[in-house]
């Protein structure tokens, strides 16, 4: 399983699209820090849709005690600074990928710690950085590809069906 973790996400569409992303991929998705919104806000809601139920999520208060347990796993930081590109490493089953907040990103004494595991995808053109859950989902899937291989989604067919509820139909 991957972990898509959001440092102090500020815009509740974002979230919600990354929380829709995490239960397409089973991906765990961790939300760190202060948010820039309630977790029941209707915006957020409204962009998970109806997927709500099959997200997994843990919800980390700090971010002090976040990277005291990331430490123990393998991981990734994504950013416009960052000094690899996204596909020069190898994935692993477990790896926590890791993306700041909209505004600023990850914060600079994070960046220089960790700098040897950070990462960029790589843009043209004037546009200083992409939108957050156009980034979470372009390392997903490429972090995906990796750990389950090309042919990955031959398997998203046979799954069952569910409703609202989780129940199968």
């Amino acid at each position: 399983m991957l972990h898509i973790v959001l440092i102090e996400p500020e815009i509740p569409p974002n979230t919600g699209n990354i929380a829709r992303l995490c239960a397409a991929t089973g991906s765990m998705l961790h939300l760190v820090g202060r948010l820039g919104f309630r977790i029941d806000d209707r915006t957020l809601k409204r962009a998970g849709l109806d997927y709500w139920p099959h997200v997994q999520m843990l919800r980390h208060p700090n971010s002090a005690a976040f990277w005291e347990e990331v430490t123990q796993h393998n991981f990734y930081l994504f950013s416009t600074r960052g000094r690899h590109v996204y596909t020069e490493v190898g994935y692993q089953d477990g790896d926590h990928l890791i993306f700041g907040r909209e505004t600023a990103g990850l914060p600079a004494e994070v960046m220089a710690r960790h700098a040897e595991r950070s990462l960029c995808i790589p843009m043209e053109g004037p546009v200083r950085s992409l939108n957050l859950s156009t980034a979470v989902a372009i390392a997903t899937f490429e972090a995906l590809r990796q750990i389950r291989g090309a042919g990955w989604r031959e398997d998203v067919h046979s799954r069952p069906k569910v409703g609202e509820d989780g129940e199968k139909l």
